[in-house]
């Protein structure tokens, strides 16, 4: 490992790193991107992976957190300056930390028995993380994305999944119709204006849960395939925030089973 001083803006190192950060299309071409806080790049390196490269500042090199991070990383640190750092980071106020990663590849197929998780057009990266990250809390193994849902593998989402994306096997871009008639188990979806509750059905058995964009919700085809449920609301609010909705709904699952 060694330690390397990057100062102009437009190094190239810097110049790549921007583009992850930023371009979605860019991160698919170079198949990289990047992770930002801690928590996420320990929980990738405890994982047996790897970092391309790791930017930092001299300020933070200092502290306990990245000392754990260098003990598992064995390629360069980059140091950058704070300002630098800011014009690149997402979060803002976090420590300084960005490191440049391969995007996962796998070679498995969808497995239509066990626990699933499918978000159909759910855009809003915060969502997208904090669905994943409940998801496999609850032991759920499984994520099938439609097209137009936030990118997994964008910085916003992987910030916001906390290192979930690291314990699940995620499926991006696919078509319902090709899917949902395959499932053998149990779907269910969440929709405000059924009456079948959460609480009366019987979890305990392997399921699928679909979740929807946050504005129109699950599209008709998958509400068609689909056991429609609600959540009791005696507030009387109209609708539960997704992520929010779908937590309830994987650990009332969990507590079934237990």
């Amino acid at each position: 490992m060694s330690i390397i001083y990057l100062e102009s803006k437009d190094n190239p190192k810097i110049k790549h790193l921007r583009a992850l950060i930023e371009q979605n299309n860019y991160r698919k071409k170079q198949q990289q991107t990047v992770l930002e806080s801690t928590h996420t790049c320990l929980a990738w390196l405890q994982s047996g992976q790897k970092i391309h490269a790791f930017f930092t500042t001299e300020i933070a090199l200092k502290h306990q957190d990245l000392q754990d991070i260098q003990a598992l990383h064995t390629g360069h640190i980059f140091i950058i300056s704070e300002v630098l750092y800011k014009s690149l980071s997402i979060l803002g106020t976090t420590l300084a930390c960005l490191a440049v990663i391969d995007i996962p590849r796998h070679n498995q197929t969808i497995n239509y028995n066990i626990d699933t998780l499918i978000l159909d057009d759910v855009q809003d990266p915060g969502n997208v993380g904090t669905l994943l990250r409940s998801a496999a809390a609850a032991n759920i193994k499984q994520v099938i994305c439609t097209p137009a849902v936030a990118s997994l593998w964008s910085p916003r989402v992987l910030r916001a999944g906390m290192g979930a994306h690291f314990s699940v096997c995620c499926f991006e871009r696919v078509d319902l119709t090709n899917v949902l008639p395959q499932f053998q188990i149990p779907i269910y979806a969440t929709s405000s204006h059924q009456s079948h509750s959460l609480y009366e059905k019987n979890l305990t058995t392997p399921c699928v849960w679909i979740l929807g964009n946050e504005g129109q919700g699950i599209s008709e085809y998958a509400l068609a395939h689909a056991q429609a449920l609600t959540i009791p609301q005696p507030g009387g609010q109209e609708s539960l925030n997704v992520a929010i909705a779908g937590s309830i709904c994987f650990f009332e699952m969990v507590r079934q089973r237990l």
